[in-house]
């Protein structure tokens, strides 16, 4: 890459500090939010050459969806999806969850832990129709969507029906829309805490929680919603974490949550994937980033990028900035109201724009085909954060491309 210099070393993963994270969607608490610090994280750790055979070891479980031991109606559902084998996070918990065990599941993105708790929680919901059943806790409204997205399809003709509850939207609607009982609750922390404030929702009712993403959803900003949440779930008998990492400093809230859990490891949760190229770009003295940008985003195979910085701010700027120099962008950030994120991330996925500029609201819970490139536009501030965002591309057995400025 012309007036650029990529770093060829290679590194072990570590984690390093987690930043705060504001907790509350659409409240006014903690909207005092500290300013950025530089990130320490050493770029040697941001570079990695993909394995170019991931392709061939992607795995395939030796038993079919229709050798599940579940029922008939939800083989047929999830044929109907494209389901033909279960991915290995979804094999290697099926049982363990269908027995009712506690568990923490810990998978990149991308390897289907959507399902995994969604199909046992589906297959049970089919046996006894408790109504409400399941509440699924999920840091981002993006996650919350995609999760009710997937119960509705896996579910489809089943009759059963979920609700979905995210900050952003309109909370008379939502009071209108728990007038009709679901089965599954979908919810990011904020929103549900509003609608239990209200005793509009009944925490007591649920049976089963999953705190998908769970290491967001302990992580400082959240702490004190999710600790709210387990107190209020008096009858909570199954608990299930799900995440692509994991950070030893949450063991201890981790062991209080969880009652003799099962641990499922398909990663290692401080690693990132093994389809992804992970390169950085050292800017020389004096030298436009900008520049150095729009000549990558110039090059035909940058075709789908997901671009990230480290504020709302940032991200507008950016986007204002690409969209002048004639690159089709869009953006998606906190401050955009739940609409303007939807019709974002839609016209990302249709191929309507070529780059969606984003926080890292957008670093989890996106599903997004066929991501060309993840670009950091900043160092991240945690390994945390970059395996999440760069966990974007190089899915399904496709090779990914991750690079990352250093000034």
């Amino acid at each position: 890459m012309s007036n650029t210099t990529v770093s060829n070393n290679r590194s072990n993963h570590s984690n390093s500090g987690r930043k705060r994270v504001q907790g509350a969607n659409n409240r006014n608490r903690n909207n005092a939010r500290p300013a950025k610090k530089a990130s320490t994280l050493d770029p040697s750790l941001l570079v990695k050459e993909a394995d170019h055979a991931v392709v061939d070891k992607v795995f395939k479980s030796d038993r079919l969806i229709k050798d599940m031991p579940i029922d008939i109606r939800l083989k047929e559902a999830l044929a109907l999806k494209g389901y033909e084998r279960p991915t290995e996070i979804q094999d290697r918990t099926l049982e363990t969850l269908l027995d009712g065990r506690d568990i923490l599941g810990i998978a990149q993105t991308g390897t289907g832990k959507t399902g995994a708790f969604l199909i046992p929680i589906i297959e049970q919901l089919l046996h006894k129709r408790v109504n409400p059943y399941a509440l699924v806790v999920v840091p981002t409204r993006e996650l919350a969507l995609q999760v009710e997205e997937e119960f509705k399809t896996m579910s489809k003709g089943l009759g059963l029906f979920s609700t979905c509850f995210i900050g952003g939207t309109n909370i008379n609607t939502d009071l209108k829309r728990l007038r009709r009982s679901s089965h599954v609750v979908i919810a990011t922390p904020g929103r549900l805490l509003d609608l239990t404030d209200r005793r509009a929702i009944d925490l007591g009712k649920f049976k089963t929680l999953v705190l998908d993403e769970f290491d967001r959803m302990l992580d400082m900003g959240f702490i004190r919603d999710v600790n709210r949440i387990l107190d209020g779930m008096k009858q909570r008998n199954h608990t299930m974490l799900f995440s692509a990492t994991l950070d030893k400093s949450q063991q201890s809230m981790i062991n209080s949550i969880l009652k003799n859990p099962v641990t499922v490891k398909v990663s290692t949760g401080n690693s990132t994937g093994d389809g992804i190229d992970q390169e950085v770009i050292r800017l020389k003295p004096g030298e436009d980033k900008f520049k150095v940008l729009q000549m990558m985003l110039a090059q035909s195979e940058f075709n789908k990028v997901l671009l990230f910085e480290e504020t709302k701010h940032r991200v507008s700027r950016l986007c204002m900035k690409l969209n002048k120099s004639g690159v089709k962008a869009d953006q998606i950030h906190g401050n955009k109201s739940q609409n303007a994120r939807q019709n974002a991330l839609q016209a990302f996925k249709q191929g309507r724009v070529q780059v969606l500029v984003a926080t890292d609201v957008a670093s989890r819970g996106l599903d997004v085909s066929d991501v060309t490139h993840v670009i950091n536009y900043q160092v991240p501030q945690t390994h945390d954060s970059y395996i999440h965002r760069i966990g974007r591309t190089g899915r399904a057995g496709k090779i990914g491309k991750a690079y990352t400025f250093v000034a």
